[in-house]
């Protein structure tokens, strides 16, 4: 089985303001708690900042979601711990957790350049923020009190509630972009989604995951990987194509900005030298049949048993909740029917 996920990146509202925001937020929140009726595992929330998406608090979305829903999953990927105190995320992780009746996921990452940059973190400085506060959120997970000395962050002592719902705690995820970072994921017995890499690549870093973890005496299998794709689907292919073009010149633009990409030709855009590459294995396009089988394929070629939708990139809110629904009806059921 293949565990259908919403990967939610809620682009922001060009022009918007006032009434006009809430009630876009208000039809998003219908959009998800419909995402429940139609069998979704979860939703994955992102986080970004100035400008470019409406998801700056991706933990407030998860407590409004979480009123209207009684079953569906609900995370981020990725917090962006550079960001917040160790201490305020943990104590956001209890609260959210007993607020969504033991329904949360816990995604951490380090957060991309261009929007650490207008806050002046490098990212160097970002890394060695994120490794202290992973190692400060596992032990808090795990003891609920906190004693560390780092260089950015000191604790004695620090107890932090409530604890989570979850026992003994909510799933742990890392977005992984190198074979170095998925070894390091294994270690903290985390979950792993993968960036933009190509199914080849992802087979690279999830055999690089595996022995680690079987060297840590964690055993891992489908349910520890994920897959995160860009999905186009709709009743012909003709339609789909069309509708797949323009999410590809919207996500050139937004790539083209994170000097960590490398973007392959067939994005035809400029190349870039950086730590993971965007090729066509990202867009994944066509009728509900043709979606699924590709799904299907790729999760059949990496052991992933999660697959992170982002359905319609950019596009009007009528036509990313028309997606929802035709993958919901159609997709998932074959998904959830699949053997790995």
């Amino acid at each position: 089985m293949i565990r259908p996920w919403v990967f939610e990146f809620f682009p922001e509202l060009d022009g918007a303001a006032g009434s006009e925001v809430s009630r876009y937020f208000g039809k998003y929140l219908d959009l998800w708690k419909r995402d429940e009726e139609l069998g979704f595992e979860g939703i994955f929330f992102s986080e970004h900042h100035f400008g470019g998406s409406f998801s700056p608090s991706p933990n407030l979305l998860i407590a409004a979601t979480a009123a209207r829903t009684s079953r569906i999953r609900l995370g981020v990927m990725a917090l962006v711990v550079p960001y917040y105190a160790p201490a305020r995320i943990i104590e956001e992780i209890g609260m959210l957790d007993h607020l969504s009746g033991g329904r949360l996921e816990i995604g951490t990452g380090i957060g991309v350049p261009q929007e650490l940059a207008r806050l002046n973190i490098s990212m160097e400085e970002a890394r060695s923020i994120s490794v202290e506060a992973a190692d400060i959120l596992d032990q808090a997970l795990e003891t609920g009190v906190v004693s560390y000395r780092g260089k950015h962050f000191n604790y004695d002592k620090l107890r932090l509630v409530p604890r989570p719902a979850q026992t003994p705690h909510p799933p742990k995820w890392t977005t992984i972009v190198s074979a170095d970072s998925a070894r390091k994921s294994a270690r903290r017995r985390s979950k792993i989604c993968t960036g933009f890499n190509p199914t080849e690549q992802i087979n690279g870093l999830f055999d690089a995951y595996r022995p680690e973890a079987a060297a840590c005496g964690f055993r891992v299998g489908p349910d520890h990987l994920a897959l995160r794709r860009r999905v186009v689907v709709a009743r012909t292919d003709a339609e789909a194509n069309e509708l797949t073009s323009s999410v590809r010149e919207r996500y050139k633009k937004f790539v083209a900005q994170d000097s960590r990409i490398k973007l392959a030709p067939v994005l035809d855009a400029p190349k870039q030298q950086g730590d993971f590459v965007v090729s066509d294995d990202e867009f994944i396009a066509g009728t509900p049949e043709h979606v699924a089988e590709r799904i299907i394929d790729q999760c059949r070629r990496t052991g992933a048993g999660h697959f992170l939708a982002v359905l319609h990139w950019g596009a009007e809110l009528d036509e990313v909740a028309a997606a929802h629904e035709l993958f919901g009806r159609e997709v998932i059921p074959a998904l959830r029917k699949a053997e790995l």
